[in-house]
């Protein structure tokens, strides 16, 4: 795995903190860890996508986003587990890895000299 899809992750965990920081935050100082979050996340979204393909990027990013943030209702704020939940889950998981090996590695730009 490259930098770049080592970003996209990245930056997944990061949309998890601020979507739960959206329906969550209480006060200032969580409202403000929201917004550092979502200027994280789509920071490195943004960088990865500069030297990825765009789509697979963003399909990557949304999906591991949304597997996270349901995992992690589910582990911190109580949300039941049920079967169709979790093999969702691994629906969406199966496309993002399968989505990530079949789009090409960039390749580098050979220097004229």
């Amino acid at each position: 795995m490259n930098k770049q899809w080592a970003s996209v992750i990245v930056a997944a965990f990061f949309e998890v903190g601020w979507v739960i920081g959206l329906k969550h935050a209480g006060n200032s100082i969580e409202w403000i860890g929201t917004a550092v979050a979502i200027f994280v996340s789509f920071y490195l979204l943004i960088k990865a996508g500069e030297s990825l393909p765009v789509g697979t990027v963003y399909a990557v990013f949304v999906g591991l986003g949304t597997a996270g943030t349901v995992c992690a209702d589910s582990l911190l704020f109580g949300e039941p587990w049920k079967i169709a939940k979790i093999l969702c889950i691994v629906v969406l998981l199966s496309g993002v890895v399968g989505l990530k090996l079949v789009t090409g590695e960039p390749k580098d730009k050979e220097v004229s000299e």
